[in-house]
């Protein structure tokens, strides 16, 4: 098939190069965001998928939405067969949807009918979820609701970060996007309805969101830090300043004390341990403002923590 790609960010790359390799399908054009300032210089920065592209000649449209003329007449001069669309970022109008004979695939990181919307790998793992995976699905007007032409599934790890999941689905869903692709070239598969039951929304986490609630259980914080990371990015805040937190991990039984949620407090081999409602978890690398990242432990030697020292 004659396929536009549309895509931003590095989660879209393994999905475009698996198409790009594939023998039954040409690459026509590549759809992205409009190029962003980025770094203390905040010169322009092309996306992830600009770059791919850019690579292997092929042409990039970077609508400001992709509702404009301009576009939607650039996409008809195109003559795409059907749009691939993985993490693209920009809601799809009907006049850009009536533009492929066959429609616009979407592949999202969650099993369908959970987790609809921006975020679903950072909710899979606050809510605990153990199993996840990926969903390709025709895209109709509605959130991630249109029929699903295939899935697959995947474990979520004890202490996977939101990006390592959302790596490993990247690159797993790659190949199911390109079944999916396969098989409406052939005529192999129809796009199923989404089950009734089970719809859940995942939004778009915010760095308010991202704050840690230290008065929460330890399960709580835990899975908080790791779905945030690395973006909006999981924090505190230690005497009046804001203070990014990595991974922590429920501290081990020779470590545990009887903390008020949020006091500090170093333990055994220095560990650095923050109380929570439940029991206490010990802090991995810490970023104070204006500083690098750096072992949590090398932090408290530098603050001097005192009894009574808290996160809130």
């Amino acid at each position: 098939m004659r396929v536009v790609f549309a895509g931003t960010p590095a989660a879209a790359v393994p999905s475009l190069q698996a198409i790009i390799g594939s023998r039954r399908h040409d690459v026509v054009a590549v759809v992205t965001r409009p190029d962003k300032p980025a770094g203390r210089g905040r010169d322009l920065r092309s996306s992830p998928v600009k770059e791919i592209a850019a690579g292997h000649d092929i042409p990039v449209l970077q609508p400001r939405r992709p509702g404009d003329d301009d576009f939607l007449q650039q996409l008809r001069d195109l003559a795409p067969d059907c749009c691939p669309v993985v993490a693209y970022g920009a809601l799809l109008p009907p006049s850009a949807l009536a533009v492929p004979a066959r429609g616009w695939v979407n592949l999202h990181f969650s099993l369908l009918p959970a987790w609809r919307g921006a975020a679903p790998v950072q909710h899979a793992i606050l809510a605990g979820d153990e199993i996840t995976g990926a969903t390709t699905f025709l895209i109709e007007e509605g959130l991630d609701s249109g029929p699903v032409y295939g899935m697959l599934t995947a474990e979520i790890g004890a202490r996977e970060t939101a990006g390592q999941l959302l790596d490993r689905l990247a690159h797993d869903g790659a190949g199911l996007l390109l079944a999916t692709l396969d098989g409406i070239a052939d005529g192999s598969l129809r796009p199923q309805p989404q089950a009734a039951d089970g719809v859940t929304i995942a939004g778009k986490l915010t760095s308010g969101d991202a704050r840690v609630d230290w008065s929460a259980p330890a399960l709580r914080v835990d899975r908080l830090v790791r779905a945030c990371t690395p973006a909006p990015g999981a924090w505190t805040t230690f005497r009046g300043r804001r203070l990014k937190l990595a991974p922590v991990v429920p501290a081990d039984d020779d470590e545990q004390l009887e903390l008020p949620p949020g006091e500090l407090r170093v333990g055994p081999a220095e560990a650095v341990l923050v109380g929570t409602a439940s029991s206490a978890v010990r802090l991995g690398d810490v970023q104070p403002e204006g500083r690098a990242a750096m072992p949590a432990a090398a932090w408290a030697r530098g603050v001097r923590l005192v009894p009574g020292d808290v996160l809130e």
